[in-house]
C-alpha cells in the first residue's frame, strides 16, 4: 500500500506499507518513506485494526523509512498505548539510527521498555536477549 497525499511535497517519498498476518500472534507491519502527518493516517487505521484482535506482539519494521516527524512517533505511542490496553506487545525492528535518536531524546525509547543501543533494534525472539544489528 502507496499513500500520497495531495499537499505532499514533490520530492517527498509517500508512506509504503506491507502488512504480514502469517503469524496471527505476532502480525508485521512493513514501514517505509516518510511517516509524517501527511501520510500517517493509514498506519494508525493499521495499528488499531491489528490491535483490535490482542495479538501477543505486533511487530513494526522500519527497515526502509526515509523519514518520521512528531506525528509519525505520536503514531508509534499511540500504537503502544492501545497495545498495553489490549495485553500486546510493541516491537520495534530494524530501526534506522535517526529514529533511534529521536525515540531515545523523547523518551519513547524508555517508554517501550527499550534500552538503545548504538545500532539499530533488532526484535528478540522469545527466550533470546535483545540484540542490536550492524
Amino acid at each position: 500500500m502507496i499513500v500520497q497525499s495531495p499537499g505532499l511535497r514533490p520530492d517527498a517519498a509517500p508512506l509504503r506499507m506491507s502488512i504480514d498476518q502469517s503469524d496471527p500472534d505476532r502480525p508485521l507491519i512493513r514501514v517505509g518513506g516518510e511517516l509524517a502527518y501527511a501520510t500517517s493516517a493509514p498506519l494508525r487505521v493499521e495499528l488499531d485494526r491489528l490491535l483490535a484482535n490482542a495479538p501477543q506482539a505486533l511487530v513494526l519494521d522500519f527497515a526502509d523509512l526515509d523519514f518520521i516527524d512528531s506525528t509519525g512517533l505520536a503514531v508509534i505511542v499511540h500504537g503502544w498505548r492501545v497495545g498495553q490496553q489490549v495485553d500486546t506487545t510493541l516491537l520495534l525492528r530494524a530501526v534506522p539510527r535517526f529514529l533511534a535518536t529521536i525515540l531515545e531524546i523523547t523518551g519513547v525509547a524508555g517508554l517501550l521498555g527499550r534500552q538503545l543501543p548504538a545500532t539499530p533494534w533488532a526484535v528478540a525472539e522469545p527466550g533470546h536477549a535483545q540484540a542490536a544489528t550492524g
